[in-house]
């Protein structure tokens, strides 16, 4: 009952934002508390990582400009996750698809919760289906983002593709400013060495994606 009260509150309170005085000092004091609300909906316990809830300089401006930032703000945003992005240490940005087919059906990225939270010991995958088809088997994903299905097939796999797959699902902030994807490598979810796996999901002409 309280999340959902906190969220509810949490919700109006953003919607009175939406609807506040041009004044800036008036919006920052709405999304402050807005931001308490929400931090404070979630409770501590075993296994929980509530370190997601802390925004740093990019999610910060994000917000502040409800995903759109002006043009200079959004080249900042691009160059500086870029900056972030780390790469496998034997260099090979195509893993082993097959342990990549896995890690993109895995649903533990981001989970935060008391009835089922992530356990640190248990390897962790993108949860990938959430938003995005890839093997034409596979009928249970969500349509956020663009189906994957035939992605290399499409594509190819050329060196310059490779590495936008790769550094795309490590933080695809480094392409678009303010991505709803999430930053999967640059935030700790996924390992280099697991986003080459995935990236060999999508492009190798052997994964099931492909055929």
């Amino acid at each position: 009952m309280k999340l959902k009260n906190s969220i509810l509150l949490a919700s109006a309170v953003l919607f009175a934002a939406s609807h506040a005085t041009a004044q800036t000092g008036a919006k920052d004091d709405v999304q402050a508390l807005a931001n308490k609300l929400i931090g404070e909906s979630f409770l501590p316990g075993e296994n929980q990582d509530l370190g997601r809830l802390k925004q740093d300089e990019t999610i910060q401006a994000c917000n502040k400009y409800r995903d759109n930032p002006p043009e200079k703000l959004a080249a900042a945003i691009t160059e500086r996750e870029t900056r972030s992005i780390k790469y496998p240490a034997d260099g090979k940005l195509l893993g082993d698809w097959k342990k990549g087919q896995k890690l993109y059906a895995m649903g533990f990225a981001y989970r935060i919760g008391k009835i089922e939270p992530d356990d640190p010991k248990k390897d962790r995958g993108g949860n990938c289906y959430a938003c995005h088809g890839a093997d034409p088997k596979e009928v249970a994903y969500g349509t956020i983002g663009p189906g994957l299905t035939g992605y290399g097939k499409l594509r190819g796999s050329g060196e310059d593709m490779v590495k936008y797959t790769y550094e795309k699902i490590y933080n695809a902030q480094a392409f678009t400013a303010c991505s709803q994807m999430p930053r999967l490598g640059h935030n700790g979810i996924l390992t280099p060495e697991k986003i080459a796996d995935i990236a060999a999901f999508l492009l190798s002409p052997e994964s099931p994606v492909n055929k």
